[in-house]
């Protein structure tokens, strides 16, 4: 019998949450100095050179933190294995009796079961257990180079939209050419995040820029206050 092979989006959920994190941050984040600087009335090489900085800032802060928290949840599943792994070797039969019990709880009976969690045992009990007892799975799996490394460029690429537009925009105008095509980039983000997750578009695309507008507003706001009374 022949397999159609299937491609399941959940295996894009490591980096693709790493990438729309980090485009997002860099966008939100990097627009956000931005404007709250040029709203102080600042020089346009000024504005500049406060975006790039938090570009390289953000993009080194973006990859040191998914780097170390992936890197827990990397220590955690070893560390379940390890346990797991202990747990076979001392008492299989309980392991097995507990596998199959999480079977009956799916839906099987309890014969049929027992002939499963045996099959599967016989064949790699750790990956059975890891996948079935603890879910984890190749597909999954932590991996904390891949998310640093994903995070960090989309930073960089996200942070570089605003700072484009602080080198196109006229002087005078910097604060409502930054915020609108941020806004657009973030519109954008969404849309394709969500193309690539098989989720909702419109949806996507509203919550980004609802969050981006209001990250926006409160940093124009305070620029513009503090830049009134220095």
């Amino acid at each position: 019998m022949r397999l159609h092979k299937e491609n399941h989006l959940v295996g894009r959920i490591g980096w693709l949450r790493a990438a729309v994190l980090g485009a997002n941050d860099g966008i939100i984040s990097t627009a956000s100095l931005i404007v709250g600087v040029a709203a102080a009335a600042t020089a346009r090489h000024e504005v500049l050179i406060a975006g790039v900085a938090g570009l390289v800032a953000g993009a080194m802060s973006m990859a040191a933190g998914e780097y170390v928290s992936v890197s827990s949840q990397s220590d955690t599943e070893r560390a379940d294995l390890a346990r797991e792994r202990k747990e076979l070797s001392d008492n299989p039969a309980f392991e097995r009796d507990e596998l199959a019990d999480i079977y009956v709880k799916r839906g099987l009976d309890p014969a049929l079961a027992g002939q499963v969690a045996t099959q599967l045992m016989a064949k790699d009990a750790l990956e059975a257990h890891a996948r079935d007892e603890l879910g984890i799975s190749e597909m999954t799996t932590a991996r904390p180079v891949q998310a640093a490394l994903t995070s960090a460029v989309m930073f960089s690429v996200g942070a570089a939209m605003p700072l484009l537009m602080v080198v196109v925009s006229p002087a005078g105008a910097l604060v409502p050419v930054v915020s609108g095509a941020s806004l657009a980039f973030l519109a954008l983000l969404g849309a394709v995040g969500a193309w690539a997750g098989g989720a909702n578009i419109l949806r996507a695309m509203v919550r980004v820029a609802f969050w981006g507008a209001l990250a926006l507003a409160v940093t124009a706001g305070i620029g513009k206050i503090f830049g009134t009374v220095i």
